[in-house]
């Protein structure tokens, strides 16, 4: 295997627009059930013979209603056979898929709405009031979840999409507020399918389960297009609701997850924090388990414990979309979850790299995939720099905005992603954190948060933490300060079992130790100098990354 690159376990089954995904699929595999949903108690299903009737049917009402090759349709609302249907049907249709986060402020959605000039929008229930109000305004029709599965419409002479139109409009949630359109065309999401195929065994007999919002790039590709382009079931969660969860989990049993490091590291802290409530025998064993674990690895040890979780098919459990913390990818390996972590972003339809299955370092991001080059531009004396990235899996461009497309693509195409990183001698990309969020000392030394953030975040009693530069107000010197979000729960329980009671002054101590302890590992430049807490969890984009533009709070010296 070339150093850096993924071993290819499959040949290429060639790149082929959205619709034909679908089309293909149905012709191999009519019986196999494409979706499933718990609904009423009860599993609502659809094979892949239905589930293209329906698609059919609603494209042809597309088309009736007047939406041609070109135009735009959105979708807003939760994960449901609804929705997807809806994305196949807008694309039959030749439409572009807008997918709205259904999070958003209706000023938000509005704006989104009224940008991308709508032709149509498919709505879950509590939206529809006041979108038919806008679409009075606007001139765009509305379609409710409620009427997708009764349609019936007879329409074969669908128009001729290629891989050049225009396949989805994704509006970016950024962590600095502004909302950017970024087209993707269906070339975008072939190549990435293609290379995912190639590097990763999924099956017609899989199941995957669709945990993460489809208004994201991620599951699109990998959580939807992957499963319906080899003819696998797709199990979607009915929310995020520990006991749902679990209950979909363990009837489905997957094969195949991909999730958010905010979701393994809220399922690895429950995990812990059982054993650490349990009996002493439970936690003895528990202690053995893991030392099994460090010997002959993880999978036998933990095995029984997995498949109680719901995660005893699991081949591949990949995270993407933020930065995986360590300690979280450890404790999984140790257990013997099959955890990779890769990483990706909406422009590059997303993902760019992934640890290979065979030999993973998920400190890192991984290999490029198949198609994908990825260069590191103006690298400092340690060898990070701008993370540039170059394929067919690289965006069209941001919708309507030449400028900025002229600052993010260099002369041969390379797309600059604003994330600082570097490549070790195994080829093994590293994320050193976001180029506008770094912080430069007056000696010239880069630090970046996010490094800073992870070595504190292993405490159990800080949930989550930002990392800024504050100004020391006595000095008036530039120095470190986290805002932090604790555990009170965890906290509370602490002080219960030690008979301390429950003020301010207490938890501010308690904070204030763990900040020391964590991050005694560190440069001293990086080390934090103050802290401030929140009562509250810190507003986030809907992909779950904190909104770092909106924080404020007291500060409070160490």
């Amino acid at each position: 295997m070339q150093k850096g690159k993924h071993e290819i376990i499959r040949p290429s089954r060639g790149w082929y627009v959205i619709p034909e995904w679908l089309a293909r699929t149905v012709e191999e595999f009519p019986e196999i059930v494409a979706l499933k949903m718990r609904r009423n108690g009860a599993w609502f299903t659809l094979t892949y013979r239905e589930l293209y009737k329906k698609v059919i049917s609603l494209a042809a009402l597309l088309h009736r209603d007047g939406v041609r090759k070109g135009d735009r349709v959105g979708i807003i609302g939760d994960n449901s056979p609804e929705w997807i249907i809806s994305f196949f049907a807008i694309s039959y249709a030749g439409a572009a898929v807008v997918p709205i986060d259904s999070r958003l402020e209706s000023s938000e959605y509005r704006h989104i709405i009224k940008e991308a000039n709508l032709q149509g929008i498919f709505a879950s229930d509590k939206f529809i009031p006041e979108l038919k109000e806008l679409s009075l305004e606007r001139g765009f029709r509305v379609y409710p979840f409620s009427m997708v599965m009764d349609v019936e419409e007879a329409y074969l002479n669908f128009p001729d999409v290629t891989l050049e139109d225009e396949a989805v409009l994704m509006f970016s949630s950024g962590t600095t507020g502004v909302s950017k359109g970024i087209v993707l065309v269906h070339r975008n999401f072939a190549a990435n399918l293609d290379a995912f195929y190639q590097t990763f065994e999924f099956l017609p007999e899989d199941v995957f389960f669709l945990i993460l919002p489809l208004h994201h790039s991620f599951p699109i590709t990998t959580s939807l297009l992957a499963p319906v382009s080899v003819g696998a079931t797709i199990t979607i969660a009915r929310s995020f609701k520990p006991n749902e969860l679990r209950e979909d989990l363990l009837e489905s049993q997957p094969h195949e997850m991909m999730v958010v490091p905010l979701i393994l590291e809220k399922l690895i802290r429950g995990v812990l924090q059982k054993v650490d409530r349990s009996s002493l025998p439970t936690k003895v064993l528990f202690r053995s388990m893991k030392l099994s674990a460090r010997l002959i690895g993880g999978r036998v040890p933990f095995k029984a414990l997995r498949k109680k979780m719901g995660f005893g098919r699991l081949k591949y459990l990949i995270s993407g979309g933020a930065a995986l913390p360590g300690w979280v990818s450890e404790v999984m390996e140790e257990m013997g979850f099959p955890i990779l972590q890769g990483y990706g972003l909406a422009e590059t339809a997303p993902v760019v790299s992934v640890n290979p299955p065979c030999c993973p370092k998920n400190r890192s991001v991984g290999w490029p995939l198949p198609y994908v080059e990825v260069r590191i531009f103006n690298p400092d004396e340690e060898g990070i720099g701008e993370i540039g990235v170059r394929g067919p899996n690289v965006m069209k461009g941001y919708y309507n905005a030449p400028e900025k497309n002229r600052e993010v693509f260099t002369e041969d195409r390379f797309f600059l992603t604003g994330d600082l990183g570097y490549i070790d001698e195994d080829g093994y990309i590293y994320i050193s954190g976001r180029k506008k969020f770094v912080i430069v000392t007056k000696g010239g030394k880069n630090i970046y948060p996010e490094e800073i953030e992870e070595a504190l975040l292993r405490s159990d009693y800080i949930k989550e933490v930002l990392v800024i530069a504050s100004q020391n107000p006595d000095t008036g010197a530039e120095e470190l300060h986290a805002i932090i979000y604790p555990d009170f729960e965890l906290i509370y329980e602490n002080f219960e079992k030690r008979g301390i009671s429950v003020q301010e002054e207490k938890i501010y101590e308690l904070i204030g130790e763990e900040v020391r302890k964590f991050s005694k590992d560190l440069a001293d430049y990086k080390r934090v100098r103050s802290f401030s807490i929140r009562d509250e969890e810190f507003p986030k984009t809907t992909s779950q990354k904190i909104k770092r533009h909106l924080f404020y709070g007291k500060i409070r010296r160490v």
